[in-house]
């Protein structure tokens, strides 16, 4: 990466990972406050937990689509601001209902698709993945570091703190867009990165895509309601200190995530990420029970960490496989659509799961919150029993300026070589995404190949149709 494009991504990056730590520190904590709100009942609670996912669902898709129109970083400072503003009204709330109203606005800062878009505005198409791995890999830490921080914020300043840390990182969010992410020189609509509004209604109905956006709700269900009792759990039944549940977390994380590596691994390299997928979607019904039946014994600190390592290291393959997934199935011009409505499907599970979760707390108990997923994880198991994936990767090439007036020559020329499975051009036919197959070519043949003139691939074994 050249140091401009080394910026755009650490940059753009971190405005990633401050948004998700604040959205994420008040996680394992918040239902230990559920006492001290003034109004507040398990359903409510659950409501605020997860309607951040709600406006966040309503908003990241139109928030992608009008960048194209207003620019990126205007976007990316409106939903900063409104980020800023919904923590500091959860921060000054005096009961519940103020809460709720915070973090919806914290939701409603839906920037993740603009960030995106800018990445691709400033990265190239050849170094493009790169950034999108380093933006991935934050993702993750930050979710442990959110857990890791939100006790520690919480016994120093509480939940007024948590909220009020999570204005002040917004802030900083700011600070890295104007000051460390460079400008673009020319803003283009990305389909492989950011929806498009004629695109969505025929890539939402593809089957297996529907399939993987069901997936992912139901996974953000099952998170979003544990979260409503093993905090109070850990507290109650194990009688760990809320101060130390970070000790608990941690550990917990990153041993979850070194169990998943192995089997992420396997798939990928025997070209079984299904198989594995849907064992994971097993492994995670069965400790959904095991927890539930762990509920009336009072439980115990060791028993809770195994299990919920299993759980972590289920639901750490399943949030990184389900995405390549999506890419796979998605048509190859169309992936920004497919991939937009995934984090849709994704962001309401955790609003249905905080809802759904609050109201069986209230009725049925914390047995109750660990058995209502169970159901949704077989069906999920059963419909996605015989998906059968593409394997193979997307590449997106730039093309040069020599090819104007020839882009139909080339995109027939192109899907003629071997190991290119779908081809098509951008909007603007400066990008050319493909869908190559496993020993296909790679970037830098792509490269090379597309900087030769069209005159200079006469005569070889595919070339352009006669006339």
């Amino acid at each position: 990466m050249s140091p401009r494009e080394l910026r755009a991504t650490t940059g753009l990056a971190a405005i990633y990972g401050v948004r998700m730590v604040g959205l994420f520190m008040v996680l394992p904590v918040f239902m230990l406050h559920a006492d001290r709100i003034a109004g507040a009942t398990p359903f409510l609670m659950g409501v605020a937990l997860g309607v951040y996912g709600l406006t966040q669902a309503m908003l990241q898709i139109p928030f992608g689509l009008l960048s194209d129109r207003v620019g990126r970083k205007p976007l990316i400072l409106a939903g900063l601001l409104l980020f800023v503003a919904g923590s500091l009204v959860a921060a000054v709330a005096e009961s519940i209902h103020g809460i709720i109203l915070g973090r919806a606005l914290q939701g409603a800062g839906a920037v993740a698709a603009v960030v995106l878009a800018l990445t691709a505005d400033l990265v190239g198409e050849e170094r493009r993945m790169r950034a999108l791995a380093v933006i991935g890999l934050t993702i993750g830490l930050t979710f442990t570091l959110a857990m890791a921080l939100g006790p520690v914020v919480d016994r120093a300043a509480g939940l007024e703190g948590i909220f009020g840390l999570s204005a002040a990182l917004g802030v900083v969010a700011i600070a890295i867009l104007y000051l460390w992410v460079p400008r673009p020189a020319r803003m283009r609509s990305h389909p492989d990165m950011v929806p498009v509004w004629s695109a969505l209604p025929g890539v939402l109905r593809a089957p297996d895509l529907l399939r993987l956006n069901f997936g992912i709700f139901v996974l953000h269900v099952v998170l979003a309601a544990n979260f409503l009792v093993i905090p109070v759990f850990l507290l109650e039944s194990v009688q760990l200190p809320a101060a130390s549940h970070w000790q608990f977390y941690v550990p917990v994380l990153l041993a979850g995530f070194a169990l998943m590596l192995p089997g992420i691994i396997f798939g990928e390299r025997r070209q079984q990420v299904h198989s594995v997928l849907r064992m994971a979607i097993a492994l995670l019904a069965g400790v959904q029970v095991l927890l539930a039946l762990l509920v009336p014994s009072g439980g115990g600190l060791w028993w809770l960490a195994g299990l919920m390592i299993l759980f972590f290291a289920a639901f750490n393959l399943l949030e990184a496989g389900l995405p390549s997934l999506v890419a796979r199935a998605a048509p190859v011009a169309h992936k920004g659509s497919a991939m937009g409505g995934f984090a849709t499907a994704q962001f309401l599970g955790i609003f249905v799961g905080g809802v759904l979760g609050g109201a069986v707390l209230a009725i049925a108990g914390p047995v109750g919150v660990f058995l209502v997923g169970v159901p949704l994880l077989l069906t999920w198991w059963w419909v996605v029993r015989d998906l059968q994936p593409r394997y193979g990767s997307n590449r997106v090439v730039a093309v040069p300026a020599h090819w104007a007036g020839r882009e139909a020559d080339l995109r027939a020329w192109v899907l003629a070589l071997p190991g290119v499975c779908e081809a098509d051009l951008s909007p603007d036919s400066r990008s050319l995404y493909l869908k190559v197959a496993r020993l296909g070519p790679d970037a830098a043949a792509l490269g090379a190949w597309l900087a030769r003139r069209p005159d200079e691939h006469q005569g070889e074994g595919a070339g352009p149709p006669a006339g």
